[in-house]
């Protein structure tokens, strides 16, 4: 099961030991910062500092100046690594360690660009800004992405990227001394308060047959009794993501919510095709774009709210968050494993339709046209939605995805789990949990973050994998099913 780490380049500028280090885990990429949001990490075993502090969100290279001329949303170069070239340094080092390197972009996540030009954050039903979060439906917000994603995932050495925050970013932004927990919010309530009422998106909504003033009135009557102490518990943690949409639907009602979250899907849609054809235009044959996503449509952040169909038709896979129980694992892997085999289904059956024809018009036998049949619902029923299964086990020989070519199906799903247990990760059940992801339907890990944590942290991520590596296909099926059984 192939295996990726995230990195910043400052945990490996300066650092001779540290691609060593990494390469050292088993893993066989590293997903590293090419455009990133301000934060401040630690970096326990750097040489030079314990701490950086990356005041602003910016690029970790030098921006193409040319590209950007006389642009007033551009991005900002960064001032806390040394060197003209943070990632590209860094991105040879890990290199010639022998580590596959996928540049991570930030995309709309970006504090500094929103106080800097408050008409394009979102503002919500209150008229409050969100400075963090400029808003996707504006057409001058999209250019700005789309040139962002094509320059910063494109970087010499890189050999894919993984974009976050490619859609919509809301009310949660683990803001620097945070203090919006004093009133407890529903999933369903931070929904209604990540709304945008930019006068892009009143205009969206009036276009859709809804007053921007009676859907923003809504909003705020729906939210009064959370202010209030008096309501405000629907969409809870009880019924995962789609117990947040049943919350919104009763907090706005079903017409008006879905006359909303058409809007947003659509302006989410519209953003990610036009930077995933971005990023394909300026990058060679074979580079590989990945999503961080959630399979809730209506959710805002990092891992951006998609429908699972559309966003493994779009780009050559998904990045999910895997924070939690098992069964909160299981909320956020399955639908995309389920959509994925839909999709090899129905290719399939395409492809054993055609083949359906071609036999029947070569043999020319009765004989022959119905072999060919066979062949066509072999493909088209062999992988239903009841039988997602581990990765690479999934449909045998016998069971071909598509037609007599038997190919795997399109779509990479990623379990990103944290392996920082400070952080709430757990290393120590890093083969166990990457079992259960595999027998959801993940095929590839991602592991938070092997700058951040501390010596034990990766000490048991190597014993980990070295034990996902030895007995891959038996830890995947016994490990996962007994796990999977409980969920």
């Amino acid at each position: 099961m192939r295996a990726a780490a995230f990195l910043y380049p400052w945990d490996v500028v300066g650092d001779p030991d540290a691609a060593r280090r990494v390469a050292d885990l088993g893993v066989q990429q590293v997903t590293l910062a090419a455009a990133y949001h301000s934060t401040r990490a630690l970096t326990p075993r750097h040489p030079r500092h314990r701490v950086v502090t990356a005041r602003h969100s910016a690029v970790l290279y030098p921006p193409d100046a040319a590209r950007w001329a006389g642009r007033a949303l551009r991005p900002y170069p960064q001032e806390w690594v040394a060197g003209p070239d943070p990632f590209g340094e860094a991105a040879r080092a890990l290199t010639d360690a022998g580590l596959e390197v996928h540049s991570w972009v930030v995309l709309a996540h970006n504090g500094r660009l929103g106080a800097e030009h408050p008409a394009i954050a979102v503002r919500n039903a209150y008229g409050d800004r969100y400075p963090w979060a400029p808003c996707i439906a504006r057409p001058e917000v999209r250019a700005y992405l789309c040139d962002l994603a094509a320059e910063a995932a494109t970087r010499p050495g890189a050999r894919g990227t993984e974009l976050e925050s490619c859609g919509w970013y809301g009310l949660e932004h683990l803001h620097a001394h945070d203090k919006i927990t004093g009133v407890p919010l529903s999933g369903a309530a931070r929904y209604l308060m990540s709304l945008c009422f930019c006068e892009v998106c009143e205009a969206g909504y009036d276009g859709l047959g809804a007053r921007a003033a009676d859907v923003r009135g809504a909003v705020v009557r729906a939210l009064e009794p959370v202010w209030t102490g008096a309501g405000g518990s629907e969409g809870g943690t009880g019924g995962g993501r789609a117990g947040e949409w049943r919350g919104v639907e009763k907090l706005l009602g079903g017409e008006l919510s879905g006359l909303v979250r058409g809007w947003r899907d659509g302006a989410a849609r519209m953003l990610r095709r036009e930077v995933v054809a971005a990023v394909r235009g300026a990058a060679d044959d074979g580079f590989r774009i990945l999503l961080h996503a959630d399979p809730a449509a209506h959710r805002c952040g990092a891992n951006v709210g998609a429908d699972p169909a559309d966003v493994l038709a779009d780009t050559d896979g998904v990045v999910v968050p895997c924070t939690g129980d098992d069964a909160a694992r299981a909320d956020a892997l399955r639908p995309f494993a389920v959509a994925r085999t839909e999709a090899a289904a129905r290719t399939g059956a395409a492809a054993g339709t055609e083949a359906v024809a071609r036999t029947a018009a070569t043999a020319g036998t009765e004989a022959a046209a119905a072999r060919a049949e066979a062949v066509a619902r072999t493909a088209g029923e062999a992988c239903t939605e009841g039988e997602v299964r581990t990765a690479g086990e999934a449909c045998t020989e016998g069971e071909a995805r598509t037609g007599a070519a038997g190919a795997a199906p399109a779509g990479c799903v990623a379990a990103n789990l944290t392996i920082v247990t400070a952080m709430g990760g757990s290393p120590g059940t890093l083969a166990a949990d990457a079992a259960h992801a595999a027998a959801l339907g993940a095929d590839e890990l991602r592991l938070y973050h092997a700058g951040l944590a501390g010596d034990g942290d990766l000490a048991a991520v190597r014993r980990e994998l070295a034990t996902v590596r030895r007995e891959p296909a038996t830890a995947r099926r016994d490990l996962g099913g007994a796990r999977n059984s409980a969920v």
